[in-house]
Parts: structure tokens; sequence; C-alpha cells
């Protein structure tokens, strides 16, 4: 079971220290051995000393090193603090900057050449689902575009676009019938996400199919994160 919140532009650098810190001591007082990531925004990377099975990951960087690309990041800032995981393809990415297949199978390949753990995110808008499940699944393999599936560090993430942040979340037999689709297709870990909170985390990842969850804002309250990976320890 994987557990991952992603800050989106949330948190400072001293409360995502504090966050971090206390999600550290969580696991390891509480001896939980599922795997959770933490995602926090560029400004608060820094290098945290947490047990295995906690890892901070980029929201984002460039397919770069270093260089002349103002506003991003490269490999040269996150081997500063030994990131090695990032969220490659996620839906606000794609739809609000604008992020093309192109750049983003670009962005994967660099990473993955780099052995970069990648969760990489993928999803329909409202307008697709409404169209039914035969749209849904074709607008998602569009995502996979020159995309390596069989890459050995690769983590999915499956985010119904029209369920992110807006406090509706898909039914279980939705979630159940793209998961299995696509682990028909592609073995690899496979979260949900799109508007998991505490309440319903322990029955989303009890799906078949469903590997685990990647969390917005329920999870930027740390009592609240906590408290879902509580809910899902023994799953």
């Amino acid at each position: 079971m994987i557990i991952a919140s992603n800050f989106k532009t949330n948190h400072t650098r001293k409360s995502t220290a504090t966050f971090i810190d206390e999600v550290n001591s969580f696991l390891e007082k509480e001896n939980i051995s599922n795997d959770v990531y933490v995602f926090p925004t560029a400004t608060s990377l820094d290098e945290f000393n947490t047990v295995s099975n906690l890892t901070v990951g980029a929201q984002n960087a460039y397919a770069t090193a270093k260089g002349s690309f103002t506003g991003e990041i490269g490999t040269e800032q996150l081997d500063e603090f030994g990131i090695k995981t990032i969220l490659i393809g996620h839906s606000e990415r794609r739809h609000i900057l604008g992020e093309s297949q192109e750049e983003i199978t670009k962005k994967f390949n660099f990473y993955k050449e780099l052995g970069y753990t990648i969760v990489y995110c993928i999803g329909e808008p409202l307008e697709v689902k409404e169209q039914g499940i035969e749209q849904t699944l074709e607008y998602i393999y569009e995502q996979f575009v020159g995309i390596d599936t069989n890459y050995e560090n690769l983590i999915l993430a499956y985010e119904p676009v029209w369920a992110i942040g807006t406090g509706v979340t898909a039914t279980n037999d939705d979630i159940k019938a793209v998961h299995s689709a696509i682990k028909q297709k592609i073995s690899k870990p496979l979260l949900y996400g799109g508007s998991v909170k505490v309440a319903n985390v322990r029955e989303i990842c009890s799906i078949d199919g469903v590997d685990g969850a990647l969390i917005g804002t329920a999870s930027w309250i740390v009592e609240d994160f906590k408290q879902i990976i509580e809910n899902t320890k023994d799953l």
C-alpha cells in the first residue's frame, strides 16, 4: 500500500519540515511498513532524515541538469537534497499549465534514464467521463503514448480530473472499472486520487486494483494525513 501527499502550492519551508518530522515520528512509533511519499513545493525541498519507507519527492522539474529555464529546477537542484522521486503528468500541469503529451514524454524519459521513481498521473475530464467507459479508457491510454510502462521504477496514479479538489469522488464502481482495465494492460502499482479523505480512504484502498492513494487537500493537515496512514496500515 502506498500513501502519497501532494502539497501542490501549499505549506512553507518551515511548516513542511515540521510536517515531515511529525509523519516520520509517527511511522517510526507505530511501526508502519506501508510506503509513504510527500511531494512538497520546490522551495521546501531539503535533506530530510527519514525512515526508509518515507520518501520526499519533487512535484515537478524540467528535463535538464541545469540551464536557462526561468522558474524551473533541474537535477542539480534535486541532487543537492538527494531527491530521486518525481511526479509527472499531473492534470493541473496538463490542463492549467498546458504541458503537452510530448513535453511530458520528454520529461518522463529524461528522469527514467536517471533511474528516478516516477509517479505518473493519468485521468479524464468530466466531458470524457460522461461519454462512458470506452471513451474514458481511450482518453487515458492516449496519455501513455511515448511512456515506457515497463519501467521498473514506475508508479501510476489515476486521478479523474473532475474529482480533484471538487469534493466529488468517483464511485467505487467507477474506480474499479478503470483500475481493473489499466491493470490488465500494465502491471504496476496503481494509486487512486480525487477527493480522497480520512472518511473514505480505507474503502477506496480496499477496492480491487487500488494499490494506494495520491492525496491533495485532505493530506495538508498533518493529523489528517497521519489518520489516513493509520486507516490503511493493514491493507
